[in-house]
């Protein structure tokens, strides 16, 4: 008849086996691995990097930027990256992160406060779901 004996479940006791077409079997596995994957979502990551001595001007720029990132689903990553002994400013930079996440609280949740990482000081923040406006 053309079928195969197939173990479908290995670990139960005792184990499980079906009598199928054993090439049908593989194909359907692998079209809903193949749906499963096209439903996932995949997270993008954006970045956004201050020096610690960032201007008005300049600290609006990136705000806009990433307002939109925002918007469009992206995760934001904002880092003040320290360079020679700008490093002694650790304030400076945790206060303009704070004050990054403080002003973006409408788009975004913090998903990690201010933490320094070798000469970086990163935040993270996540966009807040679109039906809670």
């Amino acid at each position: 008849m053309d079928l195969d004996l197939v173990e479908i479940s290995p670990n139960a006791d005792p184990p499980v086996c079906k009598i199928l077409d054993y090439q049908k079997y593989q194909y359907q596995q692998k079209r809903k691995q193949k749906e499963l994957k096209a439903k996932s979502v995949k997270v993008v990551v954006k970045e956004i990097r201050f020096g610690p001595q960032t201007d008005d001007h300049d600290y609006n720029f990136k705000l806009r930027h990433a307002e939109k990132f925002l918007q469009e689903g992206s995760k934001v990553k904002a880092y003040v990256f320290f360079k020679g002994r700008s490093i002694l400013f650790k304030e400076q930079g945790e206060i303009l992160l704070l004050r990054f996440a403080n002003d973006l609280e409408d788009y975004a949740k913090v998903d990690q406060m201010p933490k320094l990482e070798g000469k970086r000081m990163i935040l993270m923040l996540t966009p807040k779901p679109k039906n809670s406006k």
